[in-house]
C-alpha cells in the first residue's frame, strides 16, 4: 500500500545562508524537496546543491552499522553499538590515564546541529578535561571570527540579508557569490535589476560567474587584498569621504591606521596589487560617495596567513566611513557551512568556550565550569586544526575522535595528514558515509544520521537559527550525533568520575538547547529567549533574543556601543605582508583554489548524485591560455601540477578567467575521485598568526607535461557507489585515474585512467569483470601487439557499459550515444573504431549541462541562440534559469559570445 505523502519543514544542510526547505516523504522515504516560500533566508529559493537534496545520500554509501578493528592490519567488522562504545569508553579510559587528558582530542563539524556542537563541548572540557577540541570552522571562517572580535569587540555579523537589497554600494571580496552563495547572489541580481544604480564591486583574482554582476571588478594578484584595502583608505582620507563624527564619537585608534596608510599610495598600491590606478581610485570614489556601504567576503580573505589581518582591514573601512549598524551598511561575513555559526556560538574552536568565551580567560572558564557543575576546565591552550594533527602524527595525541567532516580530504599538506591518521593509535570516526577518505583509518566507525533524519537548530550567516526537523528515520542502526556523543560519554563518566551524577541526561536536542540556552544569557549573543517550541510558532529568529523579546534583531551597533572593554569599536593598524609562498624559478605560477557550482566540501553527499557532475565533470588544471601556449600545452593534456608538499596528474584546460602567471584547481577533489591524495596534497599549512586558519588558497607549484600513452576509458551505469567502492582500489597502479559520476535519469560511473606502459593483463580482466564485460551481449576487438582493447555491452538496444584500453578516439561521441540510448545495428559495426567523430550524427552531442535543475546542455542553449532567443526567450523555451538560476551568469556569456 502506497504511504500517503508528508511535508516537514527543516534546512538545508550546505552553505551559511541557511535556507528553509520543505522535505517531501511518506515517513520513511524523501521523495523531493523544495524550497520554504515562508523561510526568510530563501523565500523559496533553493541553489541546485539544495534542489537536490532528496538524489544524494545514496544508501549504498551510508555508514549503517558500527564497525570496529582491534588491529591496524585487520579489516573492520560489524559489531553492535554497546560493544562500539563500552570499546571506545575503555580506550579513552585508559589512554586518559596513562597520558592524560590532553593526549585525546576530538576534530569535529560545521555540519553539526548546535546541540551536537554543545555535547562535544561538554564530553571534552567537563568530562574528559582537555581543550583539544577543534572543528573543520577553523578551515573557513576563523579568521573571520578574529576579524570581528579585534574590531567590533564580538564574533557577531552585524548584518541581514535583507541590507543586501537594500545597499547602495556592495563589495565582494574573495567569494564567488554566484557559486557558493547562490540563493543570495540571486537576490542582488534582483536588487540590482530593481535598482539598477547600485553599485557592486569585486575583489578576486579570477575572473567568476560574480564578476558578471559587477560595476567593477578588480582583479588583484593573490594575497594582496590588505595592500588594497589600505589603499582604498588612503583614498578615503585624501578625498575626506570619512565620517570624522562617527570616528571620533564611537572608535579608538584611528591615528595609528592613519599613519600607517599614508604610505600605501595609489601608485604603491596599484603595483603591488597588479591593477590600475584608475580602477583603484573609482573602487574608493564608490565606497566614499555611497549613502550605504555593504561588504560580503568569504575564502579569499579567511584562508590566508594573513586572514585577520585582512577581516580588520576591511572593517576598517566601515569604521571610518560610519558605514555600519544601519540598513543596507556594514562587514558582513558569508559563512562557509551550514551551522559554522553554532558552533562558534557554542565554543567548538580550541580557543572558545560556549556563550562567546574564552577558554584562555579564567573567570570565563569558572563561569562554565560552575554552571556545568564541575570544579573546574583545562587551562592548558587547546590545539587547532594544523597542531591536532600535527600533535596526532608525531605521537603526542592517541585517541582522535573525528566526526562529520573529512580531514582526509580537507586539511592542506595531505601527505602529513594521511601519515598522522595511519598512525594514531585509535581512530574514531563518527560519519554518515563510508566512502570519504578519512573513513579507511577508521579503528572504530559509527553511523551518523543525516540530513532530513534528525532534529535540532543552525545558525545562518545572518545569526538567524531556525528548527531542523526530522522527516524520516536513520536507515538500519545509524544514530543523530548527539545521542552518539551522550551514549558514550555516558559510558566514559564512572572511569572518570565515579558516583557522580551525570553530565549527559539527555533525552532529546531540546533538552541540550534549553541547557546551552542560558550560558549565552546576558552576553552579545544572547538567545536565552529562543526555544524549540518558540521557532516553532514564530519562525526562525535573529539574535540576540533574550528572555521576554518578542523578536529578534535584524543589526547590531546602531547606537555606536560595541561589545570593547571601552564600548567603542577598534581601528587595527595591520601592514601589508605578502603570502608564505612567492612565484619563483620552482614554482613559477600561484596555485588558487575554490568552488564548483554544483558541488560542496569534499563531495561526501553531493558526490553520490550523478546530475551533480553534469556542469563539471572531472579534476581539471585551469591555466590561462597564455601559459598553455608558453609551456606548449593544449586543453585535455594531462599534466603534473607539483608544489613543495606534493604532486597530482591531470589534465589542464585554457581558461581566461584567470591571469598568466595563475593557476585555479577546484578545492573538491579527494583522493576518493582523483587518484593522489587530491587538491590538499599541494596545498600548505601555514597559518594566520592569531586565526590559526591555514593558508588553502595560495600554494606556489609548477606544471610539466607528462606522457602517458596507454589510456583507459571505462563507463557502467547502474549500483554506482558499488561498483565505485569495488573498482577505486583497482588504480592504484595507474600514473592518472579520475573516477566521478555521470548521467542523470540513468546514473554511471565514469573512469578515466592513463600509465606509461599497458597493465598486466590480469588487472584489466579484473576490472572488465566488474564492469560487466566478460560476458554476454559484449562487442570486443582486441590488438595484443599494440596493447589495444575495447569492450562495449549493448542491452535492449542500448549501450550499457563501454571499457576503451590502449586507444580512446571514440570515447566523446560513445558516452554521448550511451547518454541519447541509442545504439541501432547501422551503428554497432562502428563502435570499436578508431574514430573520434562519429558516423554521421551519431552521438555528435557531448556538451555539458548547463542548468542542473531543468537538464538544458550547453549545446541547447547555443542552438537557441543560433534561433535568435534571447535570455528571456531561453527561459520560457527550454526552461534553464528558472529554477535556482545558477547558471543565468553562463548563459549570459554565451549569448554575449554569439554572433551579432
Amino acid at each position: 500500500m502506497t504511504r500517503p505523502t508528508q511535508t516537514t519543514a527543516s534546512t538545508c544542510c550546505y552553505c551559511g545562508v541557511g535556507c528553509g526547505v520543505l522535505i517531501e516523504h511518506d515517513g520513511e522515504t524523501i521523495h523531493g524537496v523544495q524550497g520554504d516560500p515562508a523561510h526568510p533566508a530563501n523565500y523559496g529559493r533553493l541553489c541546485s546543491k539544495g534542489s537536490t537534496l532528496h538524489l544524494t545520500g545514496d544508501l549504498a554509501a551510508r555508514a549503517l552499522y558500527p564497525e570496529l578493528r582491534l588491529g591496524k592490519g585487520l579489516a573492520r567488522t560489524r559489531t553492535d553499538w554497546d560493544s562500539a562504545l563500552d570499546h571506545a569508553a575503555n580506550v579513552f579510559a585508559a589512554t586518559i590515564r596513562e597520558h592524560g587528558p590532553d593526549s585525546v582530542a576530538f576534530y569535529i563539524s560545521g555540519q553539526l546541529l548546535t546541540e551536537d556542537y554543545y555535547a562535544f563541548n561538554k564530553l571534552a572540557r567537563a568530562l574528559v578535561g582537555t581543550n583539544n577540541i577543534d572543528s573543520n570552522s577553523r578551515l573557513c571562517m576563523s579568521s573571520a571570527v578574529v576579524g570581528y572580535k579585534r574590531s567590533l569587540g564580538a564574533d557577531a555579523p552585524p548584518c541581514s540579508y535583507e541590507d543586501i537589497e537594500q545597499s547602495d554600494c556592495l563589495l565582494i571580496a574573495g567569494s564567488n557569490m554566484a557559486y557558493a552563495h547562490p540563493v543570495l547572489f540571486r537576490r542582488l541580481e534582483a536588487a540590482k535589476a530593481r535598482r539598477p544604480d547600485m553599485k557592486v564591486i569585486v575583489v578576486d583574482p579570477r575572473r567568476t560567474d560574480t564578476c558578471e554582476l559587477a560595476d567593477l571588478h578588480l582583479a588583484i594578484l593573490p594575497g594582496t587584498d590588505v595592500a588594497l584595502l589600505h589603499g582604498i583608505l588612503h583614498i578615503l582620507l585624501w578625498e575626506g569621504w570619512i565620517d570624522r563624527a562617527f570616528i571620533d564619537a564611537h572608535t579608538e585608534g584611528f591615528d595609528a591606521l592613519k599613519k600607517l596608510v599614508r604610505d600605501y599610495t595609489p601608485a604603491a598600491v596599484a603595483d603591488i596589487c597588479g591593477i590600475s590606478v584608475d580602477n583603484l581610485q573609482l573602487c574608493a570614489e564608490l565606497i566614499g560617495k555611497a549613502p550605504s556601504f555593504l561588504s560580503l567576503w568569504c575564502m579569499g580573505l579567511n584562508q590566508s596567513s594573513a586572514g585577520s589581518a585582512k577581516n580588520s582591514a576591511l572593517i576598517n573601512l566601515h569604521l571610518a566611513t560610519g558605514q555600519i549598524g544601519r540598513v543596507g551598511a556594514g562587514p558582513f561575513s558569508l559563512t562557509g557551512q551550514p551551522n559554522a555559526m553554532g558552533g562558534r556560538e557554542t565554543g567548538s574552536l580550541s580557543n572558545l568556550l560556549p556563550g562567546h568565551r574564552e577558554a584562555g580567560n579564567a573567570e570565563h572558564r569558572s563561569e562554565v565550569a560552575s554552571y556545568w557543575g564541575v570544579e573546574q576546565l583545562p587551562e592548558t591552550t587547546g590545539l587547532s586544526a594544523i597542531e591536532l594533527f600535527e600533535a596526532v602524527r608525531v605521537g603526542k595525541i592517541k585517541a582522535l575522535w573525528i566526526a562529520c567532516t573529512n580531514p582526509a580530504q580537507s586539511m592542506p599538506d595531505q601527505n602529513k595528514i594521511h601519515e598522522a591518521l595511519a598512525a594514531c593509535p585509535f581512530v574514531v570516526v563518527q560519519e554518515a558515509f563510508f566512502t570519504t577518505e578519512t573513513c579507511r583509518y577508521a579503528d572504530l566507525l559509527l553511523p551518523a544520521a543525516s540530513w532530513g533524519e534528525k532534529e535540532g537548530s543552525v545558525t545562518n550567516s545572518e545569526r538567524r537559527i531556525s528548527h531542523v526537523r526530522r522527516a524520516v528515520p536513520a536507515p538500519a542502526e545509524a544514530r543523530p550525533d548527539w545521542a552518539i556523543v551522550c551514549d558514550f560519554a555516558r559510558r566514559l563518566e564512572p572511569q572518570l568520575r565515579p558516583g557522580l551524577p551525570s553530565l549527559f541526561d539527555f533525552s532529546n536536542p531540546a533538552a541540550l538547547f534549553e541547557e546551552y540556552k542560558q550560558l549565552t544569557a546576558g552576553r552579545d549573543l544572547d538567545l536565552s529567549g529562543i526555544s524549540h517550541a518558540l521557532l516553532d510558532d514564530l519562525g526562525p529568529q535573529q539574535w540576540p533574543f533574550p528572555a521576554g523579546a518578542v523578536s529578534g534583531t535584524p543589526r547590531l551597533y546602531g547606537e555606536g556601543v560595541f561589545p570593547t572593554a571601552s564600548g567603542r569599536a577598534q581601528f587595527v593598524a595591520d601592514p601589508y605582508r605578502a603570502a608564505q609562498e612567492k612565484r619563483e624559478a620552482r614554482y613559477s605560477l600561484t596555485l588558487n583554489t575554490g568552488r564548483l557550482r554544483d558541488q560542496w566540501h569534499g563531495m561526501s553527499r553531493t558526490g553520490t548524485a550523478a546530475q551533480l557532475f553534469g556542469h563539471v565533470e572531472e579534476a581539471t588544471l585551469s591555466l590561462h591560455p597564455d601559459e598553455l601556449q608558453r609551456r606548449r600545452l593544449a586543453s585535455g593534456d594531462l599534466v603534473k601540477l607539483r608544489s613543495r608538499r606534493g604532486s597530482l596528474i591531470l589534465p589542464v584546460q585554457a581558461d581566461d578567467s584567470i591571469r598568466p602567471g595563475q593557476a585555479f584547481l577546484p578545492m573538491h577533489w579527494g583522493d576518493r575521485f582523483l587518484k593522489g591524495l587530491g587538491t590538499n596534497v599541494l596545498t600548505l599549512p601555514a597559518c594566520d598568526p592569531l586565526s590559526k586558519q591555514p593558508e588553502l588558497k595560495h600554494a606556489g607549484v609548477e606544471v610539466d607535461k607528462v606522457e602517458l600513452p596507454w589510456q583507459l576509458f571505462a563507463l557502467i551505469e547502474g549500483e554506482v557507489q558499488e561498483r565505485f567502492e569495488a573498482l577505486r582500489p583497482l588504480f592504484e597502479s595507474f600514473a592518472y585515474a579520475s573516477l566521478t559520476l555521470t548521467g542523470r535519469e540513468r546514473p554511471a560511473l565514469l573512469v578515466k585512467a592513463a600509465s606509461a606502459v599497458a597493465p598486466e593483463a590480469e588487472l584489466l580482466a579484473r576490472i572488465d569483470a566488474l564492469l560487466g564485460l566478460t560476458a554476454g551481449p559484449v562487442l570486443a576487438y582486441d590488438d595484443p601487439r599494440r596493447t589495444v582493447g575495447k569492450r562495449v555491452r549493448i542491452e535492449d538496444g542500448r549501450i550499457t557499459a563501454i571499457r576503451l584500453a590502449g586507444e580512446t578516439a571514440a570515447r566523446d561521441w560513445l558516452k554521448a550515444l550511451w547518454s541519447e540510448g541509442t545504439a541501432d545495428a547501422e551503428l554497432r559495426r562502428w563502435l570499436l573504431a578508431p574514430l573520434s567523430t562519429p558516423p554521421g550524427n551519431a552521438g555528435a552531442c557531448n556538451s555539458k549541462t548547463v542548468c542542473s535543475c531543468m537538464n538544458v546542455s550547453d549545446a541547447a542553449i547555443r542552438t537557441g541562440i543560433e534561433r535568435g532567443l534571447d535570455l528571456d526567450g531561453l527561459k520560457q523555451e527550454l526552461k534553464c534559469g528558472t529554477s535556482c538560476g545558477s547558471c543565468v551568469p553562463e548563459i549570459k556569456r554565451l549569448l554575449a559570445r554569439a554572433p551579432a
